[in-house]
Order: C-alpha cells, then structure tokens, then sequence
C-alpha cells in the first residue's frame, strides 16, 4: 500500500491489546483519532494500543475517475454490494492482515487485537476479519456493507478461525449513501453463514456517527479487550 504511515495512539500502560480503525472513502486515519484521544482523557484502554491507517489515492470511478484516499475503487453507488473492486479489496485486505501481523511482531496475541471501520473501512474490516488465518478478538463495522458477496466464502481460511468472534455492526437507518438496507442484509447473511453479529440500528442517523454509536463501540471494546492486569488482579 502506497497511502502515509498508519497514525498510532500508543498504550500508556503495558500495551496488551490493539485496535485498528478504518476509515471511509474520501476519508483519513486522523479523521477517527479523536476517539481514542477521548478514551485517553476518560481513562478507558490504557493498555491498548490504537492504530489508524490511512488509505492510499486511488482513481474513483463515481469521482470521475478523480483520484482520493480509498480502499478499493467503487463503480456506482447504486449498489454497493455489487461494486467490485476485487483487486483494490484483496490489496487492502494484505495490508490489513500485514497490520495485524505486525501488532503479533510486538508480541500481542491475535486474540487481543480488534478490527473495524466505517464505511468502506467498516466493508474492509469485515471482509478482512472474516477471511483473516488469525484469531481475532473481536470486528467491528459501523455503516458498511459485505464486499464480494458471491465470494467471500472461497477466501474464509478452512479452519474458519473467527468463526465465533463477535461481530458488531451499526447503522443509521437515515443513511442515503451506504443504505440501512444493505448492513441490514450483511448482517443476515453473515448469520446464516454461522457468524455471530449484534446488528445495531441507530434511528434517524444518516452516513455518520452519533455518540450512542460511539458508545456501543465503547462497551464492545470494554468486553472484548478487558484489561489483563485487572483480571490476574481479580484471580480470574
């Protein structure tokens, strides 16, 4: 990948856990470090370290063709789910698995780092989770959709490692550009796959995040990367 470096909000205490957080179409890794600098101020995932990737520029077709931060190309907003970019996703995909890789270098388990996005980078963390030969501790997509619908089963690994790992995806049912209808359906296929997924709606909420997202993804965090510290300390 061609994009600038990936911006990280370091643990302040042991790092024990990862999160990385994708952004959408158009968008940048500093458009998101807000809410890990939020998290910081109030205490929360002193132990986690947060990484913001940045997408490299890319010619977008509904852009004319006109090159901005994106994950994979998309041809129509008509429908989404059904605008391929194959090559871009599975390019996006090994870098996200290279992200992930590289928090293993550093010694933290597969089962201690989360994925997710918004948007685009919500559609990337989900096809990247789903398909990834990790453990995964928890994914997470936030106005998104399934990319490669028709076959994202050849790439789930035969193991299926994240197979159990939680899912969870929000969306605002206002939204005009990536349609409620559309993470509606993701969330139900995934379902009949057998994947685990809390599909949350938000009422009223167009392509955006609204503080009662923020704090769904707060609390799944909470239970997906508790702090290590705490729970030797509990006996547990």
């Amino acid at each position: 990948m061609s994009g600038p470096a990936a911006l990280v909000v370091p643990a302040i205490k042991k790092h024990t856990a990862t999160v990385i957080m994708a952004h959408g179409l158009g968008d940048s890794g500093a458009g998101w470090v807000g809410l890990a600098e939020n998290w910081r101020r109030r205490g929360r995932f002193e132990e986690v370290s947060f990484v913001f990737p940045n997408a490299p520029n890319i010619p977008i077709t509904v852009n004319f063709g006109m090159k901005m931060p994106g994950w994979y190309d998309i041809t129509t907003f008509d429908e989404l789910a059904q605008a391929h970019d194959e090559t871009g996703i599975l390019r996006s995909r090994d870098y996200f698995n290279s992200l992930i890789k590289a928090e293993m270098g550093k010694g933290i388990s597969s089962s201690r780092i989360v994925l997710g996005g918004f948007s685009q980078g919500g559609a990337m963390s989900i096809f990247t989770g789903i398909t990834c030969p990790n453990k995964l501790g928890g994914i997470f997509g936030l106005s998104c959709y399934l990319v490669m619908r028709g076959k994202v089963k050849d790439f789930v690994p035969e193991q299926n490692p994240n197979k159990d790992t939680p899912i969870l995806m929000g969306h605002g049912d206002a939204d005009p550009l990536v349609k409620y209808a559309w993470g509606q359906k993701t969330a139900e296929v995934l379902q009949e796959w057998g994947w685990n997924v809390d599909f949350k709606t938000y009422r009223g909420l167009v392509h955006s995040a609204d503080p009662k997202e923020i704090d769904d993804v707060e609390a799944y965090l909470a239970a997906r990367l508790p702090p290590l510290e705490d729970t030797s300390n509990s006996g547990k």
